[in-house]
């Protein structure tokens, strides 16, 4: 039976490395998994999901506009497609993570989400909301803190490693511009 996988945490906890392994796994078995990015996500090779250790596939991209299900029922019609991966799954929208149910539950094809679960405020990003709430399956994958702790929060940085409280949602970036850390010192990062 198919079902929708979040697999969610705070930056540098091994998201994508984890997707690409578990895409190895099936393609290492002769099935067909099929990898979606982010389009706004540029900080790497477009049409790719990369790893910080050094793993990288190819990946179809989806913006604001894409219809999910009707992008995985084409690609499905042209050769079986037995597995769906999304990376940076956060900028998936209502309406995308609803069409995501509709492949898992129409389909019959396996979908699994990997991204975060808050911003740098905080607060829960669109896709992982609905993913929280829609998903069969919710899967924590944990990164520490620098005092050793789970980190479960994330700090945005200014040019000068100060923590920042304001700004939009989405600002593309990697360990120059993101920090993951525990709640303790993401409020303490704040309060300075």
């Amino acid at each position: 039976m198919a079902q929708m996988y979040f697999y969610y945490s705070a930056m540098n906890a091994g998201k994508s490395t984890t997707l690409l392994q578990s895409s190895f796994n099936y393609r290492e078995r002769g099935m067909n998994a099929v990898i979606f990015t982010a389009e706004i996500d540029d900080r790497d090779a477009v049409g790719k999901v990369s790893s910080r250790i050094g793993l990288q596939s190819d990946a179809y991209l989806y913006n604001a506009e894409t219809d999910m299900f009707g992008s995985i029922k084409a690609l499905n019609e042209q050769e079986k497609v037995h597995c769906i991966m999304i990376d940076e799954c956060q900028f998936l929208s209502k309406k995308q993570v609803y069409q995501l149910t509709e492949v898992v539950d129409k389909l019959r094809i396996p979908v699994l989400c990997y991204g975060l679960r808050s911003d740098f405020l905080g607060e829960l990003f669109e896709g992982s909301q609905y993913l929280l709430a829609w998903a069969d399956k919710l899967v924590e994958l944990k990164t520490i803190c620098h005092c050793g702790r789970k980190a479960n929060m994330v700090i945005r940085m200014d040019e000068k490693g100060n923590a920042i409280a304001e700004g939009d949602q989405v600002a593309i970036g990697g360990n120059d511009r993101y920090e993951s850390v525990c709640r303790l010192h993401y409020k303490e990062a704040l309060r300075k």
